[in-house]
């Protein structure tokens, strides 16, 4: 089996910025657009959808990799070496179902406040995850009918909130996620997941809550409040 699948997911229009990834281990460099015919990066195995929405692509990223792991990917993203480290620890930990890692900015910052040592992952502390910080045990995700819920994402209603949904979905189903303090990937420092504060954005976080925590939303939603504003 291929050891790692780096599974992009595109508009047609912006296929062009993917830069491929460059691993030293057995990958699988799978690309998945939405948006009409585009020319697939050299050395991709391209799969074209006709649905919309980032969720679905997703989706498909999951369904058709053929790695014993996945490391979601944009088109404006770039992984770095310590991808090797999270894929050792996989290897080392067969329980662990996905690793979540971190990010940085153009300018080499980190994108935000990341835990300093790792630490398993629960509904309380994943909420801020990235798609691009994930790395998944593919085949087990998809025996337990995990995905991405369509109803959340970019190109969905409620904007935000789909990777955060899978990991609680994931530990739902009784999986195992862990956070760890290593630098896998590169990525603009602006995204739909960055600003705070409109009532658009609040709207969005609060169906993200809900979804999640069902009755025990509000109070939640309180607390990540007070949390944020300290």
């Amino acid at each position: 089996m291929t050891k790692l699948t780096f599974g992009y997911s595109s508009l047609s229009d912006r296929v062009s910025n993917i830069q491929p990834p460059k691993w030293q281990g057995d990958f699988e460099f799978l690309v998945v657009t939405q948006g009409g015919k585009c020319r697939a990066p050299i050395g991709s195995r391209h799969i074209q959808m006709t649905d919309t929405g980032v969720a679905k692509s997703r989706n498909e990223v999951l369904l058709q990799t053929k790695g014993e792991y996945l490391v979601f990917a944009d088109d404006d993203v770039v992984f770095t070496e310590g991808l090797d480290a999270v894929v050792k620890y996989l290897d080392d930990h067969s329980d662990v179902d996905l690793a979540l890692a971190k990010a940085i900015d153009e300018s080499g910052h980190e994108r935000k406040r990341y835990p300093s040592t790792s630490q398993k992952l629960n509904r309380f502390n994943s909420a801020r995850a990235a798609t691009y910080e994930m790395v998944v045990r593919a085949e087990r995700v998809r025996s337990k009918g995990i995905t991405f819920d369509t109803n959340f994402g970019a190109g969905a209603a409620n904007y935000l909130g789909d990777e955060y949904i899978f990991i609680c979905d994931l530990l739902a189903a009784r999986l195992k996620a862990v956070y760890l303090p290593i630098v896998i990937a590169k990525h603009p420092k602006d995204s739909s997941g960055s600003g705070w504060g409109s009532e658009r954005d609040r709207i969005a976080r609060s169906k993200i809550f809900t979804r999640v925590f069902g009755r025990l939303a509000p109070v939640v939603r309180a607390l990540f409040g007070l949390r944020r504003l300290a």
